[in-house]
């Protein structure tokens, strides 16, 4: 199991890798996960969004005003509290980002085309799983 998952995180950086530079040719690797994130959840304080991918709030800032000088995302105050920020999807990250998960859905049921349909949603079951228990 261990080599297996080793195997399988190796590739994911890759393809993280490959997929920032599909979303924008200057965007760092790490920062496609925070993009992602975005479009899944919509607008998040900076420290919910740190907190989630697990780096410091330093670090966060700094990819934040790279998203930003790219044009992928922006920043409003928080409604709850005028001293916190949330940030989101710019129209041009979202229709970026959602280009680019889409090819990689794509890629995924061409890759998996031959299992049988019950194999793939057990896979997602026990990957789900997974994900749930490793969580902090």
């Amino acid at each position: 199991m261990e080599r297996e998952l080793t195997v399988l995180l190796r590739r994911a950086r890759a393809n993280q890798g490959e997929m920032a530079r599909e979303v924008h040719p200057d965007l760092e690797p790490a920062a496609y996960g925070l993009l992602a994130r975005l479009d899944e959840c919509g607008r998040q304080r900076a420290t919910e969004l740190a907190a989630y991918i697990g780096i410091g709030k330093a670090t966060m800032s700094r990819q934040l005003r790279a998203l930003e000088e790219l044009g992928l995302v922006a920043r409003e105050p928080d409604p709850a509290d005028g001293r916190a920020w949330l940030v989101h999807l710019t129209e041009e990250g979202r229709t970026r980002v959602g280009r680019v998960r889409e090819a990689r859905r794509a890629r995924y049921v061409s890759q998996l085309a031959h299992w049988d349909r019950r194999e793939v949603a057990e896979l997602a079951r026990l990957l789900h799983q997974l994900n749930r228990s490793t969580e902090r």
